[in-house]
């Protein structure tokens, strides 16, 4: 329930305060961990699984608490000594049942925040309009906002729409959506009203309730004060893109499941979380109230047009300088048995090996490189339809791409594979995410060998009952062609790397060359 209209201001008389934040691995909560650090708070960050933030430059400046908020003893005593706890996680992608479980999990954290004696919590739910049926996913925001609302810790709940910002889902959303297509019929709720807000801006807000003196316990409204339609918005990305005028259809028709099917054959949003996210824009999501204004002023310069966010947002993907994305937060590893517990177990190995007389640290720049718009070095096309056939089932499909073009990190994504493990300079070890009748992993491995290196490469197949057995066998054949490819033009490229740097070293040692 909102407070009475109160206007707390940002305490001066203590300024950094103790922070717990969940949904450190997420989108929002990775770019949210260092700008706190910078203000002067001290953090600590609870994962499930802490190898999935072992790549990022935070780690050494934070407390990592390794627990679920399924436990609400260990949550409790993760609390100890915190003034503001950060809870920026949920289950839109965790099938079906998620609404059930994100209100449990929202419970336990309030009681263990009231039993510890925080002083806050901060959340970040959806922007919606009122006294409307909304969809399964925003129902479930609204309701876990409301169980802090509800508890005996103040909350400061937060209503965003639209997230514009490199590697965001909605972001991804309408880049791939606008991209695709020069005309595109679309379902009637294109013509809805958006108000989206550039992911600075959340992150300012989220960073100066950590400030605020209180009593304080409401929803506020954000958004960048400028109102698109969805259409409108993906007009408005084609132009600064520099792609020619799109024409959106607009249909009679609202087909929810549909356009989520559409969406995630066309973007790198799987359908598990396509459909949430079209379900959510089936109303206008536009602030009622900027009573925001009265407790945190509007950042310096003003809020961040939606044109300027995409703007901001294709220069990060274009420099390689995306902190977080979307689809880092995805499933826990499942990681892979070493070699010797393979013994009952029935697995499928198809190894390779390529000696060439190249430095392996240049046979290492290919392999990080490996996937995107790099690609997988063997038969494009047989790996297309293979990722169109992965997101017609659902699956992850080759659009995710990666965050950066030439480094990985534990738990980021590269196509429809995760980085389970990287010993960088000698081993990458993917897992795979596309839909297949068991489990799967490729590793990519140098070493020195004699004057040259040797590169090794495994895929590895844990089939589940007899239509795993029979997916491996339908795919032997395939995989006959495509890998020994694989490894001839990984250590192919990488010559080619190796000749280009000499040849550049070459051009500079000349007397006279520039």
């Amino acid at each position: 329930m909102n407070s009475p209209s109160a206007t707390p201001i940002p305490d001066t008389d203590r300024k950094t305060r103790t922070v717990l934040v969940t949904g450190a691995t997420g989108y929002i909560g990775g770019r949210l961990v260092p700008r706190l650090l910078e203000a002067g708070h001290t953090v600590k960050v609870l994962v499930r699984t802490p190898a999935k933030i072992a790549g990022v430059p935070w780690l050494d400046d934070v407390v990592v608490v390794q627990s679920s908020l399924d436990d609400g003893g260990a949550l409790r005593d993760a609390l100890a000594g915190v003034d503001v706890l950060y809870y920026l996680v949920h289950s839109m992608a965790a099938g079906a049942g998620f609404e059930s479980k994100e209100k449990a999990m929202a419970e336990t954290a309030a009681q263990a925040a009231a039993d510890a004696g925080v002083d806050r919590i901060v959340y970040l739910g959806g922007l919606h309009p009122a006294n409307v049926e909304l969809s399964t996913h925003m129902r479930s925001r609204e309701a876990v906002g409301k169980v802090f609302l509800d508890s005996p810790v103040d909350a400061v709940v937060f209503q965003a729409g639209v997230v514009i910002g490199s590697g965001s889902a909605s972001f991804e959303m309408i880049r791939h959506l606008s991209e695709t297509l020069p005309l595109m019929p679309a379902p009637s709720w294109v013509r809805n009203r958006i108000e989206a807000i550039g992911v600075r801006d959340v992150l300012y807000y989220l960073v100066g309730a950590a400030s605020l003196a209180g009593p304080i316990n409401r929803t506020f409204d954000i958004g960048c004060r400028q109102v698109l339609s969805y259409a409108g918005m993906m007009k408005e990305y084609a132009a600064e893109a520099g792609l020619p005028y799109r024409v959106v259809l607009a249909l009679p028709i609202p087909a929810p499941k549909l356009a989520g099917l559409w969406v995630a054959l066309t973007t790198p949003i799987p359908l598990s979380m396509s459909l949430p996210l079209v379900e959510s824009l089936q109303h206008d999501a536009v602030t009622r109230e900027h009573d925001i204004d009265s407790v945190i002023p509007v950042p310096a310069g003003g809020l961040t047009p939606y044109r300027r966010a995409v703007a901001l947002a294709l220069g990060r993907e274009r420099d390689g300088h995306v902190e977080t994305t979307w689809a880092k937060a995805g499933a826990d590893a499942d990681p892979l048995p070493s070699d010797p517990d393979w013994s009952g177990h029935k697995v499928y190995v198809d190894e390779r090996t390529f000696h060439g007389d190249i430095d392996p640290a240049h046979v290492w720049t290919v392999i990080e490189g490996i996937g995107g718009r790099n690609g997988w070095y063997s038969l494009p096309l047989a790996w297309r339809v293979r990722g169109w056939l992965d997101k017609i089932t659902g699956g992850a499909g080759l659009l995710r791409g990666r965050r950066h073009p030439g480094n990985l990190a534990p738990g980021e994504v590269v196509d429809w594979w995760r980085v389970e493990r990287i010993d960088r300079g000698k081993l990458l070890r993917l897992r795979a995410e596309m839909r297949a009748p068991g489990r799967a992993w490729l590793e990519l491995s140098v070493e020195p060998d004699g004057g040259g290196s040797l590169y090794r490469q495994r895929a590895i197949f844990f089939p589940k009952g007899l239509s795993g057995r029979l997916y491996w066998l339908a795919v032997l054949p395939f995989h006959s062609l495509i890998f020994p490819a694989m490894a001839r033009n990984i250590t192919t490229a990488a010559q080619k790397f190796a000749d280009a740097e000499r040849t550049e070293s070459g051009s500079k040692n000349t007397p006279g060359s520039p």
